[in-house]
């Protein structure tokens, strides 16, 4: 069995893929899995580095919202559709998983034009254009939210990286701190605004450091590698406050927390479902309103906090972070409502729709 991913260009399409392969690789060692991508997204240096293949095709940049442009579209895929259906064939694909993207719209239409099974995942609340266009074309649509509008969709959640998905957080914590050298026995917020992090984020968090730090909260803060470091002066017997440029074993550092203050990525949002950490969620305000859609579910849920990125401020954390981080009884109900939510056997669910399709298709 061969099996065809198209999801490239952000992390948060690369990711599931990724998760996707390594359980089809769990379930058959022997399945043959290739991955297309474009040379300017993130997969060229993430696929190789998890030991899969990557076949690179031309990158079409799709409108987010149909648009007079949009016309343009069909003639400039032309090309790329023609190198992604030399792939397939190559490759002698059974199937294609597509998880939106600029790779997904070229992989569909090809895999239409030589009949081959196509299996969607969307990570969004707000489906993109290339995933709305390729659910015409199948019957298996795995989704992250509950309420999705997708034609035919399945809601599975988001498949994740084996060290989050299995992540038992109680039993790794004293690891966890130890790590980033936390007080063991202190309540811990984690701060990230994402891969590169988020200035916003940071400076309300800077501001509000030192109050927290004397109701005896301490602090993970990941800045982002591009950002500087805040200077920082533990007093002795104060929490610490600890700030990293990045974190590369986000398992620990969920482990060693018990709130996050962060971006609503959809990402973001399903690996603290799964490992059930609550956060107070402030969504990028850009783009299409998807992130705000991605945080609704579980914050309805009982799982977290939601703030608009204008109204985040440290008077803002002071009234409604720190209660829950100092009440361990709301700490408690939080996560166990943020772990309800949260799925974390979506890449295997995945893996049972790619062999439906196939088997389906098989039979005609």
């Amino acid at each position: 069995m061969h099996v065809v991913l198209a999801g490239g260009g952000t992390a948060g399409h690369i990711e599931p893929a990724l998760a996707l392969a390594d359980a089809l690789r769990r379930q058959d060692p022997t399945v043959g899995i290739t991955a297309l991508g474009t040379e300017r997204g993130l997969e060229t240096r993430l696929v190789p580095e998890r030991g899969y293949d990557l076949e690179l095709i031309p990158a079409v940049p799709l409108p987010r919202k149909p648009t007079p442009e949009l016309i343009t579209v069909p003639g400039r895929l032309r090309g790329t559709i023609k190198a992604a259906e030399q792939v397939l064939e190559r490759t002698k694909a059974d199937c294609v998983v597509g998880f939106g993207g600029y790779v997904a719209l070229p992989g569909y239409l090809a895999a239409k034009r030589l009949r081959v099974p196509i299996v969607i995942h969307e990570a969004n609340a707000r489906p993109g254009l290339a995933n709305k266009i390729g659910s015409r074309y199948t019957d298996y649509v795995a989704v992250s939210t509950p309420d999705s509008k997708l034609r035919n969709a399945r809601y599975v959640g988001i498949p994740l990286r084996r060290s989050i998905a299995t992540l038992d957080r109680a039993a790794m914590r004293a690891e966890g701190r130890a790590a980033f050298g936390l007080d063991p026995g202190l309540p811990t917020l984690l701060v990230t605004g994402g891969s590169q992090g988020a200035r916003r984020l940071n400076e309300v968090v800077q501001a509000i450091a030192p109050n927290l730090q004397r109701s005896g909260v301490q602090i993970l803060h990941a800045v982002g590698p591009k950002n500087e470091l805040p200077q920082v002066d533990n007093m002795p017997g104060m929490p610490p406050y600890v700030p990293v440029p990045y974190l590369d074993r986000m398992d620990l550092a969920y482990a060693a927390a018990d709130m996050m203050l962060c971006r609503a990525g959809a990402m973001t949002v399903a690996e603290l479902s799964a490992v059930g950490l609550p956060a107070a969620y402030v969504p990028l305000p850009i783009g299409n309103g998807e992130q705000r859609l991605n945080a609704q579910p579980v914050v309805k849920a009982g799982g977290g906090l939601l703030v608009d990125d204008a109204e985040l401020s440290p008077e803002w954390i002071q009234s409604n972070v720190l209660p829950v981080l100092t009440d361990p009884h709301r700490l408690y109900d939080m996560s166990r409502a943020a772990a309800e939510f949260g799925r974390r056997d979506a890449d295997e669910l995945l893996v049972g729709m790619v062999y439906e399709a196939i088997a389906a298709h098989r039979r005609g």
